[in-house]
């Protein structure tokens, strides 16, 4: 069937960060172009109500677009707005706050702050992941996904979101697997050794980790791998294997071993310092998260008497930060691992009234409720599907004066927000962070309180 190829007018950019256009009064949602741009592009997907479409040529080019600083924008699946200005792409992440709380949440009245920009536009990461794959040819690729493409990894030269150290090491890398003759792990057939090169990075420490993800099995060059990484980076400041043999395309490990250094990196945030390990949850921004928890306490304006319920805890961090403007802290976390690092985290930074416990948030805020407990204030920062409807129901149950909600899903955010006000919550403002320059991604912070 010969592809449908259209010319459509771009509008705006979507929440997802595709673009928007309309075809004979349909939406169509695109994976390239900017506001005013006329585009060609063929059709992928029609749906009633809309369509899905590629652009294959940019006609008529918008004032917005400048020329990106990566020379894999055009196939890279990390960054999608480097051809739109930073300023431009601030507006724009407002604009999806304010459509989602507007449209999502059925909220009228609420103040959408201008976006907090990031300090760091480039080189903001303190964790990236690298891809092995293997060629037709023969041969293997060691890089990021290109873009919509979970079984396509592209050689990676330059990726200017993390440290010039990190692009350093994955070439390092890729000689030093060439040279031993490692294999690479195929992800269609599901064999082969070297699967993924992950690196954690301590901003305001320079510490850097190095976590060598494979197949099962111990890892053959251990000795020369140390020995290598430490006399070419004196940032590594320790090295560790991961082994996964799941079919499941992810950089963690059943199987962990420290080949050097203590296990994990330090960063710190505040005047305190976060032991971060391989598998460990952490912002991936460190400066800006510095500047988001601020925020969140600048909302919330503790006064130093709350018993503060921190939910979806992590690894502690915002519990721990909160622990010097609260009487006391209770952290919870369904990951056991992360649960583990926020004692370790508490206990390491002298912090005595900040407890962390394993459990499903929905289950706790029950028993809670059942017991009658009161708390002051709530902190959440659920994961990108939000709040669980049991959890939301338990924690209108127990009914904390103030909320602090924190979110990286401005639609899931929206949806939640109109329940809780809706069971007699009130929202007044909304303060937008970047956290990730370049792509789709915007976090914000919100007080909900009870009228």
């Amino acid at each position: 069937m010969t592809p449908k190829i259209v010319e459509i007018e771009i509008e705006d950019l979507a929440f997802d960060g595709k673009s928007v256009g309309r075809l004979d009064g349909k939406v169509v949602f695109c994976n390239g172009g900017l506001p005013g741009e006329l585009v060609l592009a063929e059709i992928v997907k029609s749906k009633p109500r809309y369509c899905q479409a590629k652009v294959k040529e940019i006609v008529r080019k918008s004032d917005l677009r400048i020329a990106p600083r990566c020379a894999h924008f055009d196939i890279c699946g990390g960054c999608t707005w480097q051809d739109l200005s930073y300023e431009q792409q601030l507006h724009y992440k407002k604009d999806q706050v304010l459509q989602c709380i507007a449209r999502i949440g059925k909220l009228e009245s609420v103040v959408v702050h201008d976006v907090v920009g990031s300090p760091d536009q480039y080189a903001y990461r303190n964790k990236m992941e690298f891809s092995f794959n293997v060629t037709e040819e023969g041969g293997f690729t060691l890089g990021l996904h290109e873009r919509g493409r979970w079984d396509s990894i592209f050689d990676l030269d330059h990726c200017h979101l993390t440290s010039p150290v990190c692009n350093e090491l994955v070439a390092w890398m890729r000689e030093f697997v060439r040279a031993h003759d490692l294999t690479v792990y195929d992800v269609a057939r599901h064999d082969g050794y070297m699967r993924f090169l992950v690196m954690r990075e301590g901003q305001n420490t320079g510490q850097l980790l190095v976590n060598v993800v494979t197949n099962y099995g111990e890892f053959p060059f251990s000795d020369e791998l140390v020995k290598g990484l430490t006399e070419r980076f004196e940032q590594v400041v320790t090295i560790v294997h991961n082994q996964n043999g799941q079919k499941s395309n992810i950089a963690t490990g059943e199987i962990e071993n420290v080949l050097y250094g203590p296990g994990y990196v330090e960063e710190k945030l505040g005047r305190f310092v976060f032991r971060i390990r391989a598998n460990s949850f952490f912002q991936t921004n460190s400066r800006q998260a510095e500047r988001l928890y601020e925020i969140g306490f600048d909302v919330l304006k503790p006064t130093g008497n709350e018993r503060l319920l921190d939910l979806y805890c992590g690894t502690g961090s915002i519990g721990i930060l909160a622990s010097e403007r609260v009487q006391s802290v209770i952290g919870v976390e369904l990951v056991a691992d992360a649960v583990a690092a926020a004692r370790e985290n508490a206990a390491a930074n002298g912090v005595t009234n900040a407890v962390f416990y394993e459990g499903d948030v929905k289950d706790l805020l029950n028993r809670l409720a059942n017991d009658d407990t009161k708390f002051e204030a709530v902190i959440v920062d659920p994961p990108r599907a939000g709040l669980h409807p049991k959890a939301l129901k338990r924690m209108l149950e127990l009914a904390p004066s103030r909320l602090l909600y924190i979110s990286c899903n401005p639609a899931t955010f929206a949806r939640d927000a109109g329940e809780l006000v809706s069971a007699g919550y009130r929202l007044d403002e909304v303060r937008p962070v970047d956290m990730f320059p370049h792509t789709m991604h915007i976090e914000l912070v919100g007080l909900l309180y009870r009228q």
